[in-house]
């Protein structure tokens, strides 16, 4: 049975992550037809983390994860923000309305996101982080599909956000239908304010949290300007067709994150989340430094080592959601998780931003080597976490002494 929830939420947590960059995947098309610049670029897709970040903050404030059914709150969310979405495809005519539409999409992606690893975390004890990974998994190659879609030079890019609607519509269809409670779901809490204070309260979630943070530094800072980087660097190697072919790498770099993230849960089942989050961190941080080094080299190169960072930069994300579905009282999962993500995406705004500002400055060829201290810090925290008392209660720890 758990097997059989595992697969139909990975399924419509899929469908449903797609509406993140569907506007970020038909930047190229949006530019010239409204004439952006850089910034306004740049606000496309940080209106999405700013709303998701909103709705995290309301949603961990009000306890809605806990308060609600986590299968009912994913549905409505997931169909209201393919709403949002599907506006925008239908008549976004200028940015400063799709701006808002964004915004309100991201705001209710907190309410798919959050919820989806309480109801994976609900069916799993054992096996937690494989779960979870599988689960984060999927939200990594959903977030990539619009990618693939752009490759398909054909479809007009309103019509690449209501494809992407459609399917997040059906992926709330999908969680409300055919995935159930699982029978490590706590019941539900009563609204509390002091809940919202303590969702961090002990030091082991703190630690989690702060290697949560430095991960999600480089993470969606990554994301988002990958396929600039790549088509820049295809297009000054004098490769032809780079535009296509960067948007196609830019799916395979980000979709491999799904394998990387499945096969870091179940390594971390077995040697531990702190172990698997600092090799992670460690590996993906060297990456920060070095992608840039290759720039306008060999498209070869450039993208194997583009891939390598994408295998790795997410494979360490839903460690530090299972790690904190262990430290925390289970009563208040949900807002425990709300919070972390909250606090996770208010970040991500200041590196999304940073990357075309250090850009005019220091161009490619180091730009992304900004991101290394996030990875840095998050290593920090997960050994000092490995090294506390803390580690016992998480899965496939042993505590350095």
């Amino acid at each position: 049975m758990k097997w059989r929830a595992l697969a139909f939420l990975s399924v419509a947590k899929l469908l449903a992550m797609g509406l993140w960059f569907s506007a970020s995947a038909v930047m190229p098309a949006l530019a010239a037809e409204w004439s952006l610049d850089v910034s306004g670029q740049a606000w496309l897709t940080m209106s999405v983390q700013i709303g998701f970040v909103v709705g995290a903050f309301v949603s961990a404030l009000f306890t809605l994860p806990d308060v609600m059914n986590a299968r009912h709150l994913f549905a409505i969310c997931a169909i209201l923000g393919a709403g949002c979405n599907a506006l925008i495809g239908l008549f976004g005519n200028s940015l400063e309305t799709t701006l808002v539409l964004r915004f309100l999409t991201g705001a209710f992606l907190a309410g798919v996101y959050p919820p989806g690893m309480k109801i994976m975390a609900s069916w799993f004890r054992e096996g937690r982080g494989m779960a979870i990974g599988l689960l984060v998994g999927a939200l990594t190659v959903g977030s990539a599909s619009p990618h693939l879609l752009k490759t398909f030079g054909s479809l007009p890019w309103r019509h690449l956000m209501l494809v992407s609607s459609g399917a997040a519509c059906v992926g709330g269809v999908i969680c409300a239908a055919f995935v159930g409670d699982g029978p490590h779901q706590a019941k539900s809490a009563r609204f509390s304010w002091a809940a919202v204070g303590a969702a961090l309260g002990n030091r082991g979630a703190r630690l989690a949290t702060l290697g949560y943070l430095g991960h999600m530094w480089e993470l969606y800072a990554v994301w988002a300007w990958i396929p600039v980087f790549l088509a820049a660097s295809f297009g000054a190697s004098g490769m032809t067709n780079a535009v296509s072919a960067a948007a196609l790498m830019s799916f395979v770099v980000i979709a491999s994150g799904g394998l990387g993230s499945a096969v870091a849960g179940v390594a971390a089942d077995r040697h531990g989340r702190t172990t698997i989050t600092i090799l992670s961190m460690a590996i993906s941080g060297a990456c920060c430094i070095v992608i840039g080094l290759f720039y306008r080299g060999p498209p070869i190169v450039v993208g194997g080592v583009a891939l390598v960072w994408g295998l790795v930069i997410v494979a360490d994300s839903a460690q530090f959601s299972a790690a904190l579905t262990e430290l925390a009282d289970a009563e208040y999962v949900g807002t425990v998780l709300t919070m972390q993500t909250c606090l996770g995406f208010l970040l991500t705004m200041a590196s999304i931003r940073l990357i075309p500002t250090a850009f005019d400055f220091v161009g490619w060829r180091w730009t992304f080597a900004l991101l290394a201290p996030g990875p840095a810090l998050g290593i920090i925290a997960m050994y000092t976490l490995r090294r506390s008392p803390m580690a016992e209660r998480i899965g496939g720890e042993r505590r350095l002494r």
